[in-house]
């Protein structure tokens, strides 16, 4: 039997047990999709349809939750 690692992932289990590990920030949003986002903030989406968005790409939600903790 043999396990093997990949070097990214020791390296993300070490900064995980070292309680280092920072999450990189959302892909920017391209001009639709911060249009949609606006529209989901602003009560226009409802949240069946705002689950099928973030399904498709889910740095949305990111993007929705450092927004509402910005404000």
């Amino acid at each position: 039997m043999s396990i093997h690692f990949t070097v990214s992932e020791l390296t993300r289990n070490l900064f995980h047990s070292l309680g280092r590990d920072h999450e990189r920030g959302p892909r920017p949003l391209n001009p639709e999709q911060n249009l949609l986002l606006e529209c989901y903030l602003a009560g226009q989406i409802p949240e069946s349809a705002w689950s099928d968005y973030v399904f498709e790409t889910p740095d949305l939600a990111r993007h929705a939750e450092i927004r509402r903790l910005s404000r």
